[in-house]
Parts: C-alpha cells; sequence; structure tokens
C-alpha cells in the first residue's frame, strides 16, 4: 500500500522541498549547503549541480535526514527515492506496535489488531509515503518504548531468579505470612546493573531525539516510569522503601543508559556537520544571521545586530588533534543556540494557513494539505464532471476519523485504568500520548501542524487496543458479554478500515469531482 504510486504526485510536496535536499546534500556532499530558488524544478529535471558552496541553516537535526538519504542512495534523487526510507518506517512502525502490544497483553489477537488500525490510519499512511521527518520520529520513539517495556519484564525475569533460595542466605528475611526468603535490604545491585534493553532504548531515543527535538519529552517521562517500575519490582519482592533505594539502585544506571547514551547517539549523529565545522562557523557566526534568527519585537526581520552573539570559536586559531574536536563541539553547542531561538523567537513573527491548535487535534481539526491539482477540465486526465464543473486531485495529511475520535475516547479511559485500577498498561498509552502531546500547548503561539500529532497515534492505538480487550475479556468461554465486546470491537476495527477506504482518493492524489470531493469534506476548516 505505501509503494504503490510512491513517486506521485512527482513533486517536492510540502516541508519535502526542505528535507529532502538536505538529505541528498549529506549523502553526497557530508553537510548541508544552501541551493538556490529554482533548486526544485532543477532537480526534478535530472540536474544534481543545484547547490551553492555555502551551509544551510537546519532547525532540525539530521538522523531524519540520513534517513531519507538512505532511499536516495538505493533509488535515486526523485519522488519515490527520497520517500522509500518513509515508506519502510511507516510499515516497521506497523510491526514494532504489534509486537509491543502483543508482549504488553500476551495476547497475539490484540498485537495483530494494534497493527492494523495503525496500517489503516490515515496520517500514518500519507506520512509513510512522503519525505517529511516525523514518520521517523514515530518510529524512534515506539522502540525506545518497546525497549523499556522489554526492560520492564527483563527486570522481573531476573530477580525472581535471584530471590534467595534459603532462609539462613545473609541477604534475605523471612516472610511472616509464608515463611519464604525475602531481601531483607537492597536486593541485589551488582547482577543488574548490566541491562541490555535499556541500553537498547538509549540508542533508540537518542534517534528519536536526533529527528526533533521533541522526543526529549517523551524519554524523561519514560526514564520515570523506568525508575517506578523498577522500585514496583523490587517491592513486590520484598524490598522496604523501594522507591528511594531504587532511585539508586535502578534510577542511576537507567539514566546512563538512556540519558548518556541518548546523547552521545545524538552527537555521533551530528559527525558530519562536525567534520565540516569550519564552514559553519564561518557561515553562521556572522552578523547577518544574527539578524535573521533575532528579528525585532514587530517582526519585521529588521532586529538591530549586536557583534558580541558572534561564535567564539569563529575567531579563534584552528586547533588540531583533541582540541579540534572540542572546538567543534563547542561550535556545534553555539549553533542549537542559534537554532533555539529560531524556534522559540523568529517562528513567533510567522503565521500558516494550515497551522492548528494542538488542543484539537486528537478531534482533527485541522488537517495539513500538501498537494492540489484543481480546475481539471471534463475530459482531461478522464475526468468525467458536469460540463459546468471540474475535477481535482489532492494529498490531504488527515487521521481516519473513526480511529482518532474512538482512540479519545480510549485514552480517557486508559487514564481511568490506569488511575483506578492500576493497570501499567494503560499508563503506557496515557504517559506516551501526553508526554508526546502537552507541550505543544505551550508553543501555540507559532505555526504548528496537526501531523506533528503522528508521535501520540501509537499510543492511542495502545489506548484503543486495550479497550477492545477489555471488551473482550480474557476468558474464552462464550458468554453473552463476550459476544457484546467481540462484536463491538470488530465493528471498530472493520469501520476503520471502511473509513480508511473512504478517504482514500485524497490520501493518494486520486482523480475526484468537486461533488466526490466535498463528500470527503466532512467540515468547512478541513478545507
Amino acid at each position: 500500500m505505501r509503494l504503490w504510486h510512491l513517486g506521485t504526485p512527482r513533486e517536492f510536496s510540502f516541508d519535502e522541498t526542505y528535507y529532502a535536499k538536505h538529505a541528498w546534500s549529506l549523502l553526497n556532499l557530508g553537510y548541508v549547503r544552501d541551493y538556490p530558488d529554482d533548486a526544485n524544478d532543477r532537480i526534478l529535471a535530472g540536474d544534481l549541480d543545484a547547490w551553492s558552496d555555502e551551509p544551510e541553516l537546519i532547525v532540525h537535526p539530521e538522523v531524519g535526514k540520513w534517513a531519507i538519504a538512505l532511499g536516495i542512495r538505493l533509488f535515486g534523487m526523485d519522488p519515490f527515492g527520497w520517500r522509500f526510507s518513509a515508506a519502510v518506517a511507516g510499515a516497521l512502525l506497523v510491526l514494532v506496535l504489534c509486537r509491543l502490544v502483543r508482549r504488553m497483553t500476551g495476547s497475539t489477537m490484540l498485537g495483530l489488531v494494534a497493527g492494523i488500525l495503525l496500517a489503516f490510519d490515515g496520517m500514518h499512511f500519507v506520512l509513510s509515503r512522503l519525505a517529511l521527518l516525523d514518520i521517523f520520529l514515530a518510529l524512534f520513539i515506539t522502540c525506545g518504548v518497546a525497549c523499556v517495556v522489554n526492560d520492564r519484564f527483563w527486570l522481573r525475569a531476573r530477580l525472581a531468579h535471584l530471590v534467595p533460595e534459603r532462609p539462613d542466605d545473609p541477604t534475605a528475611r523471612l516472610d511472616p505470612l509464608d515463611g519464604t526468603a525475602r531481601w531483607a535490604t537492597w536486593g541485589p545491585v551488582r547482577r543488574l546493573l548490566w541491562r541490555p534493553w535499556l541500553l537498547t532504548g538509549g540508542v533508540m531515543w537518542g534517534l528519536a531525539v536526533g529527528t526533533k527535538w521533541t522526543a526529549l519529552y517523551p524519554l524523561a517521562a519514560f526514564g520515570l516510569l523506568v525508575w517506578v517500575w523498577s522500585a514496583g519490582a523490587r517491592r513486590m519482592f520484598g524490598v522496604r522503601r523501594s522507591l528511594l533505594r531504587a532511585a539508586l539502585t535502578d534510577g542511576l544506571p537507567a539514566f546512563g543508559y538512556l540519558v548518556l547514551v541518548a546523547f552521545a547517539t545524538y552527537v555521533l549523529s551530528w559527525t558530519g556537520w562536525l567534520i565540516h565545522a569550519d564552514q559553519e562557523e564561518a557561515a553562521f557566526s556572522s552578523t547577518q544571521y544574527t539578524q535573521f534568527v533575532a528579528p525585532a519585537a514587530d517582526c519585521d526581520g529588521q532586529a538591530e545586530t549586536d557583534p558580541s552573539q558572534r561564535w567564539p570559536t569563529a575567531t579563534e586559531p584552528d586547533a588540531s588533534g583533541l582540541g579540534e574536536v572540542v572546538q567543534s563541539l563547542r561550535s556545534l553547542w553555539y549553533y542549537h543556540q542559534d537554532v533555539y531561538t529560531f524556534h522559540t523567537q523568529y517562528l513567533n513573527c510567522s503565521t500558516h494557513p494550515y497551522q492548528s491548535d494542538p488542543r484539537g487535534w486528537l478531534l482533527l481539526n485541522r488537517p495539513v494539505g500538501v498537494h492540489a491539482e484543481n480546475g481539471i477540465a471534463p475530459g482531461a486526465q478522464g475526468c468525467d464532471a458536469a460540463p459546468d464543473s471540474t475535477c481535482l486531485r489532492q494529498v490531504l495529511i488527515l487521521g481516519t476519523p473513526v480511529l482518532w475520535w474512538s482512540g479519545a475516547v480510549a485514552l480517557a479511559f486508559a487514564a481511568l485504568m490506569w488511575l483506578g485500577a492500576r493497570d501499567w498498561r494503560y499508563g503506557v498509552a496515557v504517559v506516551g500520548a501526553l508526554s508526546t502531546w502537552v507541550p505543544w500547548f505551550f508553543n501555540d503561539d507559532r505555526p504548528i501542524f496537526i501531523f506533528y500529532a503522528m508521535a501520540i497515534l501509537p499510543f492511542t492505538v495502545i489506548a484503543l487496543t486495550l479497550a477492545m480487550g477489555q471488551l473482550v475479556g480474557r476468558s474464552r468461554v462464550p458468554t453473552p458479554r463476550r459476544t457484546v465486546g467481540v462484536v463491538v470491537a470488530g465493528a471498530v476495527v472493520v469501520l476503520v478500515i471502511v473509513n480508511f477506504a473512504w478517504f482514500y482518493p485524497i490520501y493518494t492524489a486520486e482523480l475526484l469531482t468537486r461533488g466526490e470531493w466535498l463528500d470527503r469534506i466532512w467540515f468547512d476548516r478541513w478545507i
């Protein structure tokens, strides 16, 4: 589904105009270079010399662009090539979510249901067919969450294996209820310092942050969950004051695995930039660049410049050896400060017709049109519209409404189950959704778009799948309750697929008459 006619439309759609060119530049030049205004037409015509010698400001890290570059390396600098990696990432995300939900529930059926729901979501589908960053961000975040969930199971199995077997074990105490041996104080420490799933998770979180900085929020949230889960596991095996003790025995190692490993992975992802740090210093430490990222209060983009804001490394003599590495890392830090200024100041002066309020994302308040071909006359391209009408083609980043609306209800149910029934699985859905959604509430004074909610979607699907599992129940014995649960859950899955099929033409730029298009535009704000 994601590879079919992947090269259509044959153009740079929406922000592909940035990321596809950045990816080619990283792959072939080692760092991102600027390009002239007519670069899009030249590239589509096969001219790959449309780059200047000057670096370009990139306001997102490089991991997602390197991923796009893999498809370009395999299939060339054309729409199919620069979209191929996104299609692979979208398919992998379905597989990862299947495995994650199966691990959380112990049910292959529920794992497959989660995969089906995700595969037939419109936002996921369209972003799997565009060279944007959000599909890679969602993949790496979900991989990171899968790793910490796997660590939860691994830790409990390891602790069970290490429970003292003899009452005379000096680390044990007797349980007054059943006389079994329990840990008297901390429980095992050195034998649990090796946490392979957390190490893998650190790499995944580093790749996620290396795609977009917004991954920092779920990284922090799930890092805290690792600590709480570890404390619960120790308490289950008899460790007293487990929350405090787990902060030292498990929290500190988890910080090293998740945060420090992620940080190292993130820095390594900037290797191309660091190798060409001298070009970056010459281009982006100038007062002209300071003008660009620090506009005046009236948003005219002509702020007074301050020469003291230049990077100190720009005027330092070139170092050598280890000193050169340190100097390049310092330049990278100053570059990050400038990018942060861009995101927090310069964009406040911008507007966009497709920007949306994040509070309405779960209700699909404002989809994003990334391609439109209007005014196709009757008879042209097979258009069978009435003589006084026309046809059109469109690609709209719009989630499958049945999935998103039922998912919003499921998230509310998940919050009740997590807090009321203390079911940790619902906590994964709630914490994941909140940590990828709520931070945008504090950035709504600049243009933000609904496809940023792609990172929320896996957790919405998890909540909906868990709710379906609750409806069906654990028992396989036929009962009226189970029958109703199976019918309701099955109906939701079928409706999601049918709803996706209805919107498929506006996900893939199929030819529609204006009337057929309006049948799919359910609200005025979707136009």
